[in-house]
């Protein structure tokens, strides 16, 4: 983070602004660096050259004095979320082995770090040496130059930490600025879990990079998240597909009526959405949307363009950055035809150095020519924009049939009776798998045969219409906001387990 905080302190010397606002209040720019400098120096006291800091993730200003204090020394920033159980911890622990740890005593408790010996910073908080194992190696970077380890969604199996240098930050945190016509000084919201890299790159280092304020709250509430973006005029948020959709029925219950207009763009991507709820959004909040595609091991790296249409901001996923390559390739692993669904492929300066693995970073594994297999089906359309299919791995398979869950969850997003929906597959003794759509109903349960209806009336293919119902009152979701489809398909699992 040095780059960014040399030019945060430079500033900092000729003018005082709004860092951070919180649910403890509203902190300057002299304030958040005065902190950190303790910090840095309580840090620093430990004797350790470029530590690795493992940090208790939290929406507060604490991450923007975390941030300014490891460019201050040099540090790498590894988060972990408080959403995490010990046995989860455990595992980041021994693939980060961090040199320090900090956090508030009592949630070193629950995961079962003592805190007993850590000196007191950041008002309540402990830093202490990690007792658990340690890097045995000699070199200094043993990051190769990387600063952020930020976890990935754990939504389809286990958390990893990502390795990002401070470059890829930067670039797509500017890219970004740019796609959203972003000024100096412009506020920005950051209601996404900091513990993930694109929450922390798109939600902190994007408001050091301003040098503007940004609006944070432990807790997501809807509700008051609208009012706090309201009420400090922020000018842009990223966020993933869930909360969006909740902001919009939080200005509806509360009959406001377009209460983010000062909004420059509300940027959005890490889920399926359907474009005309993104419109109804849209109308809601009074923001335009711009749809995009990124991930943690490839910081956003696509985005359309606000004077784009409707069809094309709200329908695809935009276009990649200047400077990043994306392909899409076919079965015969040939690139795709143009329209053609395929296996995406990315390279570009956002692209991250690799997972952290017993302390070090272990390398990508690339294509001969530098590519990265994102996992995702990915389509170009003629005009160099492209669309998401869905995750390579989230397929159905029914009796032999590959069935889309995107496709499923996009046509369940468009029934009015439907809130929210998570589609996953069962076990089947005869089929294999069959699906099941959890629904957070608009008002009564629709049954199947009303949902089937309805997308049927949408041509929908019959042998892609779930089979079974199961109301949650909400989604579950991972430490970063997104669907969790293990806890999903468990809760399906143990609803239906009579049937």
């Amino acid at each position: 983070m040095k780059e960014v905080t040399s030019r945060f302190v430079e500033e900092a010397a000729h003018r005082r602004w709004v860092a951070a606002i919180d649910d403890a209040g509203t902190w300057h720019s002299d304030e958040v660096l005065d902190v950190a400098t303790a910090l840095a120096e309580a840090v620093n006291s430990f004797g350790i050259r470029r530590p690795t800091l493992l940090v208790q993730s939290e929406n507060s200003h604490r991450m923007v004095v975390l941030a300014l204090a490891a460019g201050l020394i040099d540090a790498a920033l590894a988060l972990a979320s408080p959403h995490l159980t010990a046995a989860d911890v455990a595992e980041v622990m021994g693939d980060v082995r961090p040199d320090l740890i900090l956090g508030d005593p009592q949630q070193l408790g629950r995961w079962g770090i003592g805190a007993e010996a850590g000196k007191p910073v950041l008002e309540h908080w402990v830093v202490q040496e990690n007792h658990g194992p340690r890097f045995s190696g000699s070199a200094v970077d043993r990051w190769n130059g990387g600063v952020l380890l930020g976890m990935t969604s754990g939504s389809t199996g286990r958390s990893k930490a990502v390795v990002h240098r401070e470059a890829a930050l930067q670039y797509a945190v500017r890219q970004e600025i740019a796609a959203a016509g972003l000024q100096p000084g412009d506020a920005i919201g950051g209601i996404v879990p900091l513990s993930a890299a694109p929450a922390f790159t798109f939600g902190i280092y994007a408001s050091l990079e301003l040098r503007s304020a940004v609006l944070l709250s432990a807790k997501w509430e809807p509700a008051a998240a609208l009012r706090q973006l309201a009420d400090h005029q922020a000018r842009w948020l990223m966020c993933v597909p869930t909360q969006v959709l909740q902001l919009a029925a939080a200005a509806a219950a509360a009959g406001a009526a377009s209460p983010l207009s000062a909004m420059k763009a509300i940027t959005v991507g890490g889920g399926p959405m359907d474009i005309a709820t993104l419109q109804e959004t849209e109308l809601a909040l009074g923001a335009p949307v711009l749809r995009v595609f990124g991930m943690a091991e490839c910081l956003g790296h696509t985005s359309p363009a606000l004077d784009d249409p409707p069809e094309i901001r709200l329908g695809r996923d935009g276009r990649p950055f200047p400077g990043t390559e994306m392909r899409v390739l076919g079965l015969d692993g040939g690139e795709a035809a143009v329209g053609e669904p395929g296996r995406a492929q990315v390279r570009g300066p956002s692209l991250f150095l690799g997972y952290a693995r017993s302390g070090s970073v272990v390398p990508l594994d690339l294509t001969e020519d530098g590519f990265f297999e994102t996992g995702d089906l990915v389509a170009f359309a003629p005009d160099g924009t492209i669309k998401v299919a869905g995750r390579i791995k989230e397929v159905i398979i029914r009796g032999g049939r590959n069935i889309s869950i995107a496709e499923v969850e996009s046509a369940l997003h468009r029934i009015d009776s439907i809130a929210g929906a998570c589609v996953v597959p069962v076990p089947d003794p005869v089929l294999g798998e069959r699906v099941v759509a959890l629904v957070v109903p608009t008002g009564g349960l629709p049954t199947v045969e009303d949902v089937c209806r309805e997308l049927e009336g949408q041509g929908l293919s019959k042998t892609k219409w779930p089979e079974f119902i199961v109301e949650v009152a909400e989604l579950p979701q991972t430490h970063v906001g997104k669907v969790s489809r293990i806890r999903a398909r468990e809760i399906a699992v143990e609803r239906l387990r009579p049937e």
